[in-house]
């Protein structure tokens, strides 16, 4: 039987960071870190758990994108998706807060937008630091699958970036 105090004690922290990283907001993030141990601990009633920071990321992740979709789609895609001030800058200005404000509201409706194999790979390597192999081995695929999800979910991220900014690019399938 797993020690659950030891375990969040030794895990919360990595599961904040990646929702909070995800959602932009302290409240979702709450939430989702609830919500990721409750989900673990179905997974470790059923199955031994031999890599609690890759389940626990990786459960992170796909309820942090859950919720980020549904919020998206509650706000009809037009209203902010965070309380920007609270995250911290290295004084940019504010222009540069503003343009930083709206290009991880862009980034977070295209994540919520790509497949979601494609959002899950991208959070775990871009916003968690996962390896391909990590991913490869939390998702039960093949390190090229990996690489293959990887490059086109960057490509669907910069096409959408891109048309947000008026410009026009080569979507990527």
């Amino acid at each position: 039987m797993p020690d659950w105090p030891e375990i969040v004690r030794r895990h919360s922290g990595i599961v904040w960071r990646t929702a909070y990283r995800l959602l932009g907001n302290h409240a979702d993030a709450a939430d989702c870190l609830q919500e990721t141990f409750v989900a673990a601990l179905g997974v470790s009633r059923r199955q031994e758990v031999r890599n609690w920071a890759g389940l626990l990321q990786r459960i992170a992740s796909r309820q942090a994108l859950d919720r980020l979709r549904r919020r998206l789609r509650q706000a009809g895609r037009h209203e902010d998706l965070a309380d920007w001030r609270m995250v911290p800058s290295p004084n940019p200005g504010p222009v540069g807060e503003a343009e930083a404000v709206e290009l991880a509201a862009m980034l977070r409706r295209a994540l919520a937008d790509l497949p979601a194999r494609q959002a899950e790979v991208f959070s775990l390597r871009e916003l968690s630091g996962l390896s391909y192999e990590e991913i490869a081995e939390q998702l039960g695929i093949e390190v090229n699958a990996v690489g293959v999800l990887l490059h086109r979910a960057r490509g669907r991220l910069r096409t959408f970036l891109a048309a947000a900014n008026g410009r026009q690019t080569r979507e990527v399938r």
